[in-house]
């Protein structure tokens, strides 16, 4: 598993020349569609690509994006390897204590269970079951805490690994946003299904900054404002969330 911010080959530069300072480096996984993913080109794409795009033009800033592995985006921000996370990331009172946020671009979405059609775990007495999750994420720290005591909690260094493993029967379910797993279930074509209750953990999705970043966080919040305000940010989520909102627009 590559644990290194990919070479700079692999960033996707973007907008106008303007001065270094004007220069903002934007993190994101590139492995959650439709938050965001690799297109056919290996370039970053979906709905946080788009958005920071048009953040960027708001702001009249020239945008970077750089491909990182959840499990190290956190400490990779702290370490100065770039200015902001925009990879399907909540805000939660525990990142908080580390990093910053913009204000949220995308509202509190339910996490849901999934499991093979017919073959789900009896959620009213959960126990003995394999629960797979991405590492790292607020359904990991959910399902270990809630479910661990008596099941086994698997965590995978990307959601699309947990929902390989659950295909291929080594799982009985996963937990994840339900903005990712909408697709998925849709797509399969009643093979997967949604499973147990919906689950509210988070509040929000958001752009992560350093605590010390507050310049940027103005120019961002402002930007996202704007983009609120004349419909950018509800287009862009009906558009990569099959026309999900409106949310944001007055």
């Amino acid at each position: 598993m590559k644990k290194t911010i990919l070479a700079a080959a692999a960033i996707l530069a973007l907008g106008s020349a303007v001065q270094a300072q004007d220069t903002v480096r934007i993190a994101t996984e590139g492995a959650y569609a439709p938050w965001n993913f690799l297109n056919d080109a290996g370039e970053p794409a979906g709905f946080e690509i788009d958005l920071g795009n048009a953040i960027c033009a708001e702001a009249k800033l020239t945008c970077q994006f750089i491909l990182n592995d959840w499990d190290s985006i956190i400490p990779n921000l702290l370490a100065g390897n770039y200015d902001v996370i925009m990879a399907g990331m909540s805000v939660t009172d525990e990142r908080l204590q580390t990093i910053d946020f913009s204000d949220n671009y995308f509202p509190p979405d339910p996490s849901r269970f999934a499991s093979m059609a017919g073959d789900a775990p009896d959620f009213a007495n959960l126990t003995g079951a394999r629960i797979g999750v991405q590492g790292g994420t607020i359904q990991a720290s959910y399902a270990e805490s809630t479910y661990g005591a008596t099941n086994t909690v698997v965590a995978f260094s990307t959601a699309d690994q947990a929902m390989a493993d659950l295909a291929a029967g080594n799982l009985d379910t996963i937990l994840a946003d339900g903005a990712y797993l909408e697709p998925v279930v849709t797509a399969s074509g009643g093979a997967i299904e949604f499973v147990g209750d919906e689950i509210l953990i988070g509040d929000g999705y958001a752009a992560g900054l350093r605590k010390d970043e507050t310049e940027l966080k103005g120019k961002i919040n402002t930007a996202l404002a704007a983009l609120k305000k004349d419909g950018t940010v509800d287009k862009l989520i009906a558009q990569w969330f099959d026309g999900q909102g409106p949310y944001f627009a007055e």
